[in-house]
């Protein structure tokens, strides 16, 4: 009787805890940030002519190549068939689409381009409820896998969710004097021995590296609804760049 009313009052709060998420979540919130940001030289601006270069490793299906033109078009910029044409050349690389944790996306951005991702985070909830009940005694540890069962049952109808795109952005444009750059990599030979290469050449074109982490954020959000504003404001956000 006792751990009965003891699920009614955990479900009740858990409840209300729910719907509170509930109503602070309920609009859809879409933000972009940039690791660090890009300032072109826009004093050798020699043309506005760009070719736009889109990859995509993340497991879903999405381009924004023709966003990134509709937005480039209306600055006055034209778009190019060939690289060696343009005057900046945009690659991109659509490193991972779905679901993640808020904290791990911060490390993400922090990581910059070409950096680690970090994973989107699952909640242990019962397994934290567990192990923190078995230092407790019995009563103690039941009453928190009531707590956690009255919470996954409150809030199996309210979710609060956080959909992602990661990307990584290189932005080239022409250069009047010749760029001397290093290339270096380290690559693994088996298990036990490393591999340095390093090379350097001379290019006529000044390179600049940014990663751009895109947030859909909404009380029940599911991937269809998110993606059409997550991927405008990602190439706004690179658009914005020029």
């Amino acid at each position: 009787m006792k751990l009965f009313r003891l699920f009614i009052v955990l479900f009740i709060f858990s409840g209300c805890a729910a719907t509170q998420i509930a109503l602070e979540k309920k609009d859809l919130r879409v933000e972009t940030k940039m690791s660090s940001t890009i300032f072109l030289d826009i004093e050798t601006q020699a043309s506005r002519t760009a070719f736009i270069d889109v990859r995509n490793t993340s497991d879903q299906d999405i381009d924004i190549k023709t966003l990134l033109a509709s937005k480039l078009q209306p600055k006055g910029y034209t778009i190019s068939a060939t690289p060696k044409e343009a005057f900046y050349i945009l690659q991109c690389n659509i490193l991972y689409v779905g679901k993640a944790d808020p904290s791990a996306l911060r490390e993400s951005l922090y990581a910059g381009y070409g950096g680690a991702l970090g994973g989107a985070v699952a909640g242990g909830m019962i397994g934290a409820a567990i192990r923190h009940g078995a230092g407790l005694g019995y009563g103690a540890g039941i009453g928190a896998l009531a707590g956690v069962t009255a919470e996954l049952i409150a809030g199996s109808l309210v979710k609060d969710v956080t959909y992602t795109i990661v990307t990584d952005l290189m932005v080239s444009e022409q250069s009047m004097e010749n760029v001397s750059q290093t290339i270096e990599a380290d690559l693994n030979q088996g298990s036990g021995s490393k591999i340095k290469q390093s090379s350097n050449t001379t290019v006529n074109r000044k390179r600049y590296q940014t990663r751009i982490v895109s947030t859909a954020n909404k009380v029940n959000l599911d991937l269809a609804e998110a993606l059409p504003q997550l991927t405008d404001n990602l190439s706004k956000s690179i658009a914005g760049i020029f």
